[in-house]
């Protein structure tokens, strides 16, 4: 695909904003730090054309006005030594580039594609940390009229809830519509900038290394290998399959039974450790990311503004995943979602405060490297978009026919999307290397027939 770079603007808040410098929370100083990217595409509308630039210009106004809202995703972060960041509020903008294509929709064929590439910005890490802007957005309009929105928003500021927010709030103006939900811009909620107040009570394996292959004493040489992404539906009928596989032999007395996230990501755990042929005796951890707002005590503030998400690990053998039940793998994500309690948070952002360094647990020095959170062969970390609205992003030219995740390249790294026309499908979005994908996804749906065929 050959994308044509037209015009690029840097677009800033529309009014005056407030500036100066603002804490990160420890969330916002770990794990991916790095801009994550997803891309929309949209039909050709008739309203494009009857005015030239119509699209551009109307994204460029909207996005100017949500940034005076959402004012932090305009400023520019600073490292302030021993790996810590802080947010510069200056108004320096984002980037809003407009690109076009000779190629159709169409050609695009089944996604994801490797071209994506080309739909949406590039960060370049080499470039000092604070001159990079939060956000960048792309414009590319194809031949046939259709367009895709390709986005990059810096983790270290918002995390996936708190992206949509801004992204909906943005179509929102976009479409003439006033806001829904201001958002809570103050991180002191979360102890932002403050001292520690006390040793951490709880051990917090999930900053410890995730488990190495055996007979290794780095995941060095796993870093280095080619990875590939896939897409992976799974129907309403294959869901409820899996739930009643993992619930299978549990009493009225065992509690609630096993939700469709505990389900499908212990599913991707054992299909993981298939494909990659482990030993019995493996040591593998599986990431779980646990959205704290609602565990906090008070609960953070409606709309609140920044991560707020935990990662903890679940950890077992190779060899129990495989010769127990689904219902096994289940229990043991159950076990590490629970772990998050109001004190577990606390005791966490304790832990972090006091780290003296906090550069081993940022992904962005992972990026080529051998340093930073890892999470492939022989671990898999499953992160859930499941009851996040990702869907029908509507600018005022009608809803999306396609969003998904841009590219990701670090093996083990996946997401459960949920199906557009919200039929109770469920997607998965995974990278694995190159020489296990085609070995996981007959796995992946292998099991899920025999127990039909059993059944």
């Amino acid at each position: 695909m050959v994308v044509t770079i037209k015009s690029s603007h840097v677009v800033k808040p529309a009014k005056p904003t407030r500036t100066g410098r603002v804490s990160l929370s420890e969330w916002d100083q770990i794990g991916t730090i790095t801009h994550v990217p997803t891309v929309y595409f949209y039909k050709p509308s008739p309203k494009w054309l009857t005015q030239s630039n119509a699209v551009i210009n109307n994204l460029k106004d909207s996005l100017s006005h949500a940034l005076v809202p959402f004012y932090p995703l305009a400023g520019r972060l600073h490292w302030i030594g021993r790996g810590r960041l802080e947010l510069e509020c200056n108004a320096m903008g984002v980037t809003l580039t407009e690109a076009e294509s000779e190629s159709k929709l169409e050609d695009l064929g089944d996604l994801p594609s490797p071209e994506y590439q080309y739909l949406i910005p590039n960060v370049d890490y080499t470039v000092p940390l604070h001159e990079l802007p939060l956000l960048l957005v792309q414009l590319t309009i194809f031949q046939c009229g259709g367009i895709s929105l390709g986005l990059r928003i810096s983790h270290a500021v918002v995390d996936g809830k708190s992206a949509l927010q801004f992204i909906s709030e943005w179509a929102r103006i976009s479409r003439g519509e006033p806001l829904g939900t201001l958002p809570f811009l103050d991180r002191k909620v979360l102890r932002a900038g403050d001292p520690p107040l006390a040793r951490p009570q709880f051990d917090h394996a999930e900053f410890r290394l995730p488990p190495l292959l055996l007979g290794e004493l780095s995941n060095a040489e796993e870093r280095k290998k080619k990875t590939t992404l896939a897409m992976l539906r799974l129907t309403k009928i294959q869901v409820e399959k899996l739930k009643n596989m993992a619930n299978e032999g549990r009493s009225i007395d065992s509690g609630r039974g096993y939700t469709r996230y505990e389900t499908l990501t212990g599913h991707v755990w054992r299909s993981a450790c298939k494909a990659r042929r482990h030993k019995p005796e493996q040591p593998t951890a599986l990431g779980v990311c646990v959205d704290s707002r609602g565990r906090m005590q008070p609960p953070l503030p409606d709309g609140y503004f920044g991560n707020a998400s935990l990662d903890v690990n679940a950890v077992s053998q190779a060899g129990e995943l495989l010769s127990k039940p689904l219902g096994y793998a289940a229990s043991k994500i159950r076990e590490a979602i629970e772990t998050v309690t109001n004190e577990y948070v606390i005791s966490a952002i304790d832990f972090l405060k006091n780290q003296p360094d906090l550069t081993s647990f940022q992904d962005i020095h992972a990026l080529g490297g051998a340093e930073g959170p890892f999470y492939g062969n022989p671990n898999v970390a499953v992160v859930s978009w499941l009851t996040l609205p990702i869907h029908g992003l509507d600018f005022g030219w009608g809803e999306e026919i396609y969003m998904g995740p841009g590219t990701h390249d670090f093996d083990g790294d996946s997401l459960l999307l949920p199906s557009p026309n919200e039929d109770g499908s469920v997607i998965l979005a995974i990278c694995l290397q190159v020489a296990h994908m085609e070995a996981f996804k007959k796995c992946f749906y292998e099991d899920i027939l025999s127990n039909s065929l059993q059944a």
